[in-house]
């Protein structure tokens, strides 16, 4: 384009931290709307009724802005320095996905996104472009990661999660739709081979076959999205997995080329913490424990729901009082999770074994 090309954009979107870019035609993924409707319909999305109301508009980019010609993907690496899954071996602890140990990824990435905008108007101002954006983080009515594809970003993997040969799996898509005409990049393709490393790992088999999920069973689906009580033949399958799950991210032989994370509010603030500690929390502690966590917007009930599965999961006799202590909970969900919980760990406490950092 005249008065600001691709490789100025690019590399001004790595000084911001990106760690990659890509364009794409806002309708460069036609059989979206036809994957996501059979996904609908087959009620994989569970109680994700969002994903219904905005179909439209997630099933095809170029409805949600008529007037965009490009749409701009951007990655940025979280990708974590230690093992994601070495604190499932802690049972008196509780694991929180990767994505958030640190600060609530949405901010960062908007204010990364606007800021990459901004500049972008500038640039096209000063060569007397007419120029309008929009940017998008997984808040809005985007399939970010068929657009990352179809920009060459990388893939869609097995476990349908975006991952790149530059790239690994851990990293956060965000869109700048712009009324701008770039040259689209061309998309990548798959490169999965016949490894299954991602299906495999699942712990509650959520994949019913290759690139295709049932969030009903899928363990960040069921610790973050569902309300009320899980199912009791997954509640066991979760360990002691209190909010998402990395496990399918974890294995991707392809992570031995990640990027490292750039931004250092990305750093882990949650850790391992104690399930006794967790289990305690009242709403005000819950979100004094959890201010600027994406764990925050859970609310304490399912928070605590989780955490209280984990305790059952335990084998721990000494969790028994933790669990006990929460039977009467004002939350029924809660309560209920509690009395599984006890039920779970009532065996380990006849039998006297069970202490923290041990299983039964």
């Amino acid at each position: 384009m005249k008065g600001l090309s691709k490789d100025e954009l690019v590399a001004r979107a790595l000084e911001e931290g990106f760690v990659k870019a890509g364009f794409c035609r806002p309708d460069a993924v036609p059989e979206a709307a036809g994957r996501l409707r059979a996904y609908l319909a087959a009620g994989r999305h569970g109680q994700m009724g969002w994903m219904e109301e905005r179909e439209a508009w997630r099933g095809a980019a170029a409805a949600l802005w008529p007037e965009a010609r490009t749409v701009i993907m951007l990655a940025e690496a979280y990708t974590p320095e230690a093992d994601p899954m070495a604190g499932l071996a802690q049972k008196d602890r509780g694991v929180v996905s990767v994505y958030a140990q640190g600060k609530d990824y949405h901010d960062l990435l908007k204010r990364r996104l606007k800021r990459l905008g901004r500049w972008i108007i500038e640039r096209a101002a000063r060569s007397a472009l007419d120029c309008e954006i929009k940017v998008f983080t997984d808040t809005a009515p985007v399939m970010e990661k068929p657009l990352a594809q179809a920009a060459g970003l990388g893939w869609q993997g097995k476990h349908t999660n975006l991952l790149g040969r530059d790239l690994g799996s851990w990293v956060f898509l965000g869109a700048i739709f712009t009324t701008l005409e770039f040259a689209p990049d061309a998309p990548e393709v798959g490169h999965c081979g016949r490894c299954t490393a991602c299906l495999d790992a699942c712990p509650t088999r959520a994949f019913p076959a290759p690139w295709q999920l049932d969030a009903r069973r899928c363990i960040s689906y069921l610790t973050i999205e569902h309300k009320g009580p899980v199912d009791l033949e997954l509640r066991g399958l979760m360990g002691n997995r209190i909010y998402g799950c990395d496990d399918c991210l974890a294995v991707c032989p392809w992570n031995k080329f990640a990027v490292a994370a750039k931004e250092m509010g990305y750093q882990p603030r949650v850790g391992l913490p104690e399930l006794a500690e967790l289990a305690a929390l009242d709403d005000a502690g819950f979100r004094e424990r959890f201010s600027g966590s994406p764990v925050k917007r859970i609310g304490r009930g399912r928070f605590v729901r989780n955490v209280l599965y984990a305790v059952g999961n335990s084998g721990l006799a000494a969790l028994v009082p933790v669990a006990r202590a929460r039977l009467s909970d004002e939350d029924p969900v809660v309560a209920e999770a509690a009395a599984w919980a006890l039920g779970r760990l009532s065996q380990v406490q006849d039998s006297g074994v069970g202490t923290p950092g041990e299983s039964c």
